[in-house]
């Protein structure tokens, strides 16, 4: 074969061997094949790397496979707004239960210094007009409605929100089938945003010397219900109306959240709480931060009563947390974690405009 005929033969895709005959004869045909065969070439590259992430691929978990998936549209498509969520940055530094309370009426959790009591409420039923005990928040449902609520928020620029025009196609957007039922989907996400409308919240913070403080933080002030037509099925929530006073500091002190990544942790409490306090530290990070174990097993060892076992947990909740985002600056050792200042690139989010040039030396919890 000639040079030209080797790379004629290299030549599959039909709508590049359609071009190559409509050249044909023209005085510029060998270099349109040399340019055709490049794209064939590098069609080629781009189909091989997709089989063998495919194979690769095979050989993970279900819930592996979606990280890595996610990670894939991470590194390839940059954060766009309509990618972002938001989240109040009090909510990103104070978590609620992971797991269901029961009857439990108050939960209360210290952060280092800072502490959360977090108190179940009532809500008006328009069904038979009793003022009904709703249960304390909890679980990732109730992290991600407040993500949802938060967001819409600070997208329509007001305190009242329209759920039930919004809260389903969240909930698609989030991967959760939308199913009805005593069981369904649309349920359990009901009844999370009825204890959070209910609950009322105190943060204390305190300097570590002689001065503390005590804020109240009511996220919502209203919460309308009303009964389907006819008196048959569960009651929906129309709208959510934060107080203003939350709503105000919302609007000032937003977090924003990679919808992407949170879809990727949909399903576990603490990796969400993981998501938001890395994205929350890493934003404003000016020098190294030295976290001890006892440190993080304030932070997210609720459900986990020694330090042994919450840092073999914790350890793969943040391996999963780096195969989304394996560029973070946050390393894992005997003494705790380490988390280092970082260019914009290797952020969850957007960093903060204007920021002022970093210090070298790490600094304690």
């Amino acid at each position: 074969m000639s040079g030209i005929e080797e790379k004629l033969a290299r030549i599959r895709d039909p709508d590049l061997l359609a071009e190559i005959e409509g050249a044909r004869g023209g005085f510029l045909f060998a270099t349109i094949v040399e340019h055709v065969l490049h794209r064939q070439l590098a069609r080629d590259a781009e189909a091989a790397s997709r089989q063998a992430l495919t194979g690769r691929r095979l050989d993970m978990a279900r819930d592996q496979r979606r990280r890595d998936a996610v990670r894939e549209v991470i590194e390839n498509e940059p954060t766009a707004p309509e990618n972002l969520q938001h989240i109040h940055s009090v909510l990103a530094l104070c978590g609620l239960p992971y797991r269901d309370p029961g009857s439990a009426r108050e939960f209360f959790r210290d952060y280092g210094r800072n502490s959360l009591s977090l108190l179940a409420g009532r809500l008006k039923n328009p069904a038979n007009g009793e003022m009904e005990p709703q249960g304390l928040p909890y679980g990732p449902k109730a992290r991600l409605v407040l993500l949802h609520l938060c967001t819409e928020a600070v997208r329509q620029r007001s305190p009242t929100i329209a759920v039930a025009d919004s809260l389903s196609g969240f909930m698609k957007e989030m991967g959760f089938a939308v199913t009805g039922g005593e069981r369904g989907t649309i349920r359990q996400f009901k009844e999370q945003l009825n204890r959070l409308a209910a609950c009322t919240m105190q943060i204390g913070l305190w300097d570590g010397g002689d001065t503390a403080r005590t804020l109240n933080v009511p996220p919502f002030r209203q919460l309308a219900l009303w009964l389907p037509q006819g008196g048959e099925g569960h009651v929906w929530s129309k709208t959510v109306q934060f107080h203003q006073d939350f709503y105000d500091n919302l609007i000032q002190h937003a977090l924003p959240v990679d919808i992407r990544a949170a879809r990727a942790f949909s399903g576990s409490a603490r990796k969400l709480d993981l998501l938001f306090w890395v994205g929350y530290r890493l934003r404003a990070l000016q020098r190294p931060l030295r976290l001890t174990w006892t440190n993080l097993h304030g932070q997210f060892g609720a459900d986990n009563a020694s330090i042994r076992s919450f840092r073999q947990a914790f350890k793969a909740d943040f391996a999963h947390l780096c195969e989304v985002f394996p560029k973070l600056p946050i390393t894992l050792d005997d003494t705790g974690m380490l988390l280092k200042p970082a260019d914009a690139s290797t952020l969850l989010i957007p960093p903060r405009s204007g920021r002022p040039a970093r210090a070298s030396r790490a600094t304690a919890a």
